[in-house]
């Protein structure tokens, strides 16, 4: 699965032929069935009144995926009554249609009805999903994927459609960080290094888990003790990352990078290797944007180079 905004798509403007769906006489939509639209699912309205669904056929294609991408992002989802996986896949498609609160629209199209638009946009195998902007398709992807990947996917659909959409907050993240918060580190690194085997690029819980590396080195640590050994101390690498880390804790960041900068000067080989990782570690607590962050990132290059 690909990022739309960054990556070369499988398709070039043209290369799916539309020409014949564009001339087919437009009529009114069909109404989604009850399993994909209507009150059971609980979908809210987009705007203007209409589904967040909406069940397409060749004669309502034109207005309902190709005019309506003009103006809002349309996800296009082939599916099948006998496919099994498009059973697993469609319904978190749905719901997070009905997230998206009309910032898209999710068209179903039933291959074994309307096998000519299938053809069109050569689906090979089914559930394929295909994202249309402004009267074309910019990316696809086929199978069932994990509805964090499939999260990044959409909002990369968005922004390539300008679409600016605030991210819902992720119920997986609250459960790990009221683990992290309760004390419970097994169940808290559980919990991110499962968001992380289906997200590896998800900053939050990288440093989520950082935290959970942070709060089992101190634990159990009487911090002004920590300090004043580290003081005694100042070529001792041990004493140095745990005062570094009881800084961090203590909200005093800067005044650990300091110290481990400083200690990444003094130190050689496998010892400054070891504190430059554990800087390292304690910059992923703190997260990427942090400035604090970005000026010691500076000062640790100077130092190693």
């Amino acid at each position: 699965m690909s990022d739309p905004r960054i990556t070369s798509s499988i398709f070039t403007r043209g290369a799916v032929d539309l020409s014949a769906l564009r001339t087919a006489a437009p009529s009114p939509a069909r109404p989604a069935t009850p399993a994909q639209s209507g009150p059971p699912t609980g979908l809210p309205g987009a705007p203007g009144g209409g589904a967040a669904v909406i069940d397409v056929t060749e004669a309502t294609f034109q207005t309902e995926v190709l005019e309506r991408s003009l103006e809002t992002p349309v996800i296009v989802d082939f599916w099948a009554e006998w496919c099994e996986p498009c059973k697993q896949l469609s319904p978190v498609l749905e719901r997070l249609a009905a997230e998206g609160g009309g910032a898209w629209m999710l068209a179903k199209v039933d291959v074994d009805a309307n096998p000519r638009i299938a053809q069109m946009f050569r689906v090979q195998g089914i559930p394929m999903v295909y994202a249309v902007v402004g009267g074309q398709p910019i990316d696809a992807f086929s199978g069932v994927v994990p509805e964090a990947q499939l999260r990044q996917w959409i909002s990369a659909v968005l922004k390539a459609g300008g679409v600016a959409v605030a991210q819902p907050e992720d119920p997986r993240l609250d459960e790990a960080d009221d683990a992290l918060m309760t004390g419970d580190l097994d169940a808290a690194e559980a919990a991110y290094r499962k968001i992380l085997a289906e997200s590896p690029a998800d900053a939050a819980a990288e440093a989520g888990l950082a935290q959970v590396g942070l709060a089992r080195r101190v634990g159990g640590t009487d911090p002004r003790a920590a300090l004043a050994a580290a003081d005694d101390a100042p070529d001792d690498v041990d004493a140095q990352l745990l005062a570094a880390d009881v800084e961090v804790l203590s909200g005093l960041a800067e005044q650990a990078y300091t110290r481990l900068v400083g200690l990444v000067r003094r130190t050689a080989g496998d010892e400054r290797e070891r504190v430059r990782q554990h800087l390292v570690s304690l910059f992923t607590v703190a997260g990427p944007d942090d400035p604090a962050v970005a000026s010691a990132r500076r000062a640790l290059a100077s130092a190693l180079f």
